[in-house]
């Protein structure tokens, strides 16, 4: 009976490689091969597949549709025959996971990845966190927490963490705010320190935009229970808009960063169940929003 052709693993990890670092480059420094033969794999695998994975310019590299896809199923795969490998050779004895996890991801992807990866791994004792990025991150540095899932930090960078995706930040209020345009603009933030309190207001100050802080919040709850009674604008990333909510756009209100959500700890004690759950977390998140890479 005919038959598909096989999926070079070796080929899918230079495809995957891409996808997240957004360069050739970056890649090939990734898998410890040179910038043409992590090509060359890139084209060997489209020519199987007979689909384009990429969509390349001179300035930029994307995925396609076809590239969306297969990185969910890539990820997958490796998964699996890396952590079969692993299993082999040296069982898993972790008893206890410490997990962090940013508070953005609690109200959209946190009760379907812990569905998921506890179906597994009933046997795993959960101690879960949850709260601010860097908060978190200082936490894992101090060996408080076996992984962290967060948003990288601008003046910090996660260098020894992997990428899992990245999504533009766009500005948002209730459906009925009419900002003054006359007026600063008003701003319902989290307190300090806040990756994305910081790319407001520097993006504001670059266009010499006033603006004052309408609301500071604690929680990610208590800044959309703001933002949804009207008290004023704030920028998250497009997967938080929910009904009542709508995205401000026009010259006024200036383009802001893209977010990058970040795993820590891959590299630990831990890492065969974290390399998992980062998984089930980016196919979550796949299903939501498109990668947004940059050459």
């Amino acid at each position: 009976m005919p038959t598909e052709p096989l999926l070079d693993t070796d080929l899918l990890r230079a495809f995957v490689a891409v996808a997240e670092t957004g360069s050739f480059t970056a890649a090939a420094a990734l898998v410890g091969r040179s910038q043409s033969a992590v090509s060359q794999k890139v084209i060997r695998l489209e020519e199987m597949l007979e689909r384009s994975v990429f969509a390349r310019t001179s300035r930029s590299l994307r995925l396609t549709p076809d590239g969306e896809r297969l990185l969910v199923v890539a990820r997958q795969m490796l998964a699996l025959n890396d952590d079969f490998l692993r299993g082999l050779r040296r069982p898993s004895e972790i008893g206890t996971l410490r997990l962090g996890i940013s508070e953005n991801l609690v109200p959209t992807q946190l009760p379907k990845l812990l569905s998921r990866f506890f179906a597994l791994h009933s046997s795993v004792h959960l101690e879960l966190s949850t709260g601010i990025s860097v908060e978190l991150l200082a936490r894992h540095k101090d060996g408080k927490l076996d992984a962290v899932v967060a948003l990288s930090q601008p003046e910090t960078p996660v260098r020894s963490g992997r990428v899992l995706w990245r999504e533009p930040l766009v500005w948002i209020a209730a459906a009925d705010y009419e900002p003054d345009p006359a007026q600063p603009a008003r701003l319902v933030v989290m307190r300090p320190p806040c990756t994305y309190r910081a790319a407001m207001t520097d993006s504001l100050d670059r266009v010499r935009r006033d603006w004052v802080t309408a609301c500071t919040a604690s929680s990610l709850a208590g800044l959309q229970a703001a933002l949804t009674a009207g008290m004023g604008v704030t920028a998250l990333g497009q997967s938080f808009l929910h009904e009542g909510v709508r995205i401000l756009r026009g010259d006024r209100w200036p383009a802001l960063p893209v977010a990058e959500m970040t795993v820590v700890g891959e590299d630990g004690p831990a890492g065969e169940l974290v390399r998992e759950l980062s998984v089930f977390l980016a196919d979550g998140m796949m299903g939501g929003s498109a990668l947004s890479l940059a050459a």
